[in-house]
């Protein structure tokens, strides 16, 4: 009777430890099917691949601040009647509403003075990718300005880029030589106007027109607009230029109206352009250090 209760007490112990060796014996297995050196987790599938860094750019500057003094009084010439504190304020511009100070900020400045009305505007957005996994910053930004591109009727970048007309020097104030027209006139018309006799002098020429465009040489990509209003008797014709380029992950656009108050007068494209180009060049440069 003693014997059979000694041999109830110890088959516990046994089956412990049977299940102990089993246990073992099978970590022993997994250990000898896994290769060396190995580091891939069965549960990931494979490699995981590391998301896009961020853009270059994590702020954006001062808007208001961006355009230095000299050039404002160039593009904005004031009103001779203005006092200085006039003065002070016509060039502090004013800043538009935003709600993301570190996403989309613009200023924006208005000069009147009897002959014409100026505008300029200037915005900087910087864009973000939410999922960098797919597309970098960089890669978004770009697919913003594409659309903006496409907004603009213009070719997509690479198509028909042709280079830009050389930048009239600020210091000096000239404006580059007007491109050659198709019919050889320099000044973009025929010579001559219907009905000239053989000894008349030539017939007065039309201004230029540039003429909105893709760009070459400011920032990463670029285009330019240049819209006309339609002449009329009494109401005279306003220029509009806009300039959007893109560096890197920030899109700046720059707009530049000018209003004249008689009929008759044309704003110059050519001048007109040359102002914006040289604004957007000296952001370009701004960016960049």
């Amino acid at each position: 009777m003693q014997r059979k209760a000694v041999r109830r007490r110890a088959l516990p112990g046994v089956a412990m430890l049977t299940a102990l060796v089993a246990g073992v014996t099978g970590l022993t297995g997994c250990t000898e099917t896994s290769s060396p050196g190995t580091t891939t987790d069965a549960k990931a599938g494979g490699s995981t691949v590391a998301p896009a860094q961020p853009g270059k750019y994590r702020n954006l500057p001062a808007p208001c601040k961006a355009v230095d003094a000299k050039r404002l009084r160039v593009m904005l010439p004031a009103d001779e009647s203005l006092t200085n504190q006039q003065r002070e304020q016509l060039y502090a511009g004013t800043a538009d509403a935003s709600y993301d100070a570190d996403r989309r900020v613009g200023c924006r400045w208005t000069a009147q003075t009897p002959s014409e009305t100026r505008l300029l505007s200037v915005g900087f957005e910087r864009v973000v990718s939410y999922d960098r996994a797919t597309a970098s910053d960089d890669d978004k930004a770009r697919q913003v300005y594409v659309r903006r591109l496409t907004d603009a009727h213009l070719p997509f970048p690479g198509a028909t880029a042709t280079p830009s007309p050389p930048v009239a020097s600020a210091s000096t104030g000239g404006a580059p030589a007007a491109p050659p027209s198709p019919t050889g006139s320099p000044g973009g018309s025929p010579t001559g106007s219907p009905g000239a006799g053989p000894g008349a002098g030539p017939g007065p020429t039309a201004a230029p027109e540039l003429g909105s465009r893709v760009l070459e040489g400011l920032g990463n990509e670029a285009y330019i607009e240049d819209k006309l209003s339609p002449a009329g008797t009494t109401a005279p014709q306003s220029r509009t230029v806009r300039t959007v380029f893109r560096t890197s992950n920030v899109i700046v656009t720059i707009e530049y109206s000018v209003q004249p108050s008689q009929p008759g007068v044309v704003p110059s494209s050519v001048e007109t352009q040359d102002r914006v180009r040289q604004l957007a060049q000296a952001l370009v440069e701004r960016f960049n250090d």
